[in-house]
């Protein structure tokens, strides 16, 4: 079977070495949040380190660890310039590296932390990007590209098994990690998600937040019309590498809408578009789906800020352009 470095190796083009370099250290440092995860209740990595973090968020004692275990891995590389997490308040830009390194990497180092404490499933999603700017401000040029830049992207699922899922833009493959051979095995080749699938995947603790466009496709779905194939199944387990990962193999749709006007607090979104909107929309869309705000695709908005947050509705191109009719109300 064919492993991630055999994998990369096949890659051809100017910065495959560079690039694969870059997955290796996210893969080998999955390896060592992997190996946390699964004793974390034995040696106190569980629970708050007592501080808030620049998303408002209390801070988990393994989201600090991992976010360490993975900028050590990618400066190990010497092939990064910038580094962007949801765990840093502002980038972390070696000036003296930028020379020689040409890549900006943005990542959420443990996706779906609430689920650390009741041992859910969370995750590792990354982003790369090239460096483009030039002069003594490059660092901010180079962070804030669109999706469409960006040359590689994935995410890692800590589950019954660990699961790596990447592109570099052509197409999209998972690897399984095999402990006895300390090693990435490809398992899942060219994945391709169904044009339309049976299950719809929302926090519905916010219904009474969502803007109207969100309830009334909700409420469709749900809806018993067997013609159609509805209702569809609801299925969420509040981590978005997991319910992704679910809609890609299964198909459907996951949505995380923004708070109607006066409902609630994120009124642009809760998910940021860097380290988690864009690469996972990359993964999808390299598979043959949609990732959209309601109004836009998410791969062509320019970031504005560090922790931009949007709403995002990816899965089945079907069934995004289905919601997308009723966000925009062209379907009552």
């Amino acid at each position: 079977m064919t492993t991630l470095a055999e994998h990369l190796a096949e890659r051809r083009g100017a910065d495959a070495t560079a690039v694969g370099a870059l997955i290796t250290a996210v893969a080998e440092a999955g390896i060592r949040i992997a190996d946390e995860l699964a004793r974390a209740a034995l040696i106190g990595q569980l629970g708050t380190t007592g501080e808030v973090n620049v998303q408002g968020e209390k801070v988990k004692k393994l989201d600090v660890w991992a976010n360490d275990v993975v900028v050590a891995a990618l400066d190990a590389t010497g092939r990064t310039c910038t580094l962007v997490s949801e765990e840093m308040e502002e980038a972390r830009h070696s000036r003296e590296r930028c020379a020689e390194a040409g890549f900006v990497v943005c990542f959420d180092p443990v996706d779906g932390s609430s689920n650390l404490d009741i041992n859910g499933i969370v995750g590792t999603i990354f982003s790369v990007l090239k460096r483009r700017g030039e002069g003594a401000d490059h660092a901010r040029t180079d962070i804030l590209q669109p999706g469409t830049a960006q040359v590689a992207a994935g995410y890692i699922m800590y589950g019954p098994s660990t699961l790596l899922v990447m592109t570099t833009g052509d197409g999209v493959h998972g690897f399984t990690l095999d402990r006895a051979r300390g090693a990435y095995v490809r398992t899942h080749t060219n994945l391709k998600i169904p044009a339309r699938g049976k299950s719809y995947s929302i926090n519905d603790g916010n219904f009474a937040r969502w803007p109207d466009g969100v309830r009334r496709f909700v409420e469709y779905i749900r809806a018993v019309d067997v013609a159609s194939g509805r209702p569809h199944t609801a299925r969420y387990a509040g981590s978005l590498v997991t319910d992704v990962h679910r809609t890609l193999l299964e198909g459907g749709i996951f949505l995380y809408p923004e708070d109607a006007a006066g409902t609630g607090k994120q009124s642009s979104g809760k998910l940021r578009l860097m380290y988690e909107c864009s690469p996972m929309g990359m993964v999808i869309e390299q598979a043959g789906g949609a990732a959209s705000t309601g109004r836009v695709r998410v791969l062509d908005l320019v970031p504005t800020a560090l922790h931009q947050r949007v709403p995002l509705l990816i899965g089945s191109p079907e069934d995004v352009r289905l919601a997308e009719e009723f966000y925009a109300a062209r379907r009552a």
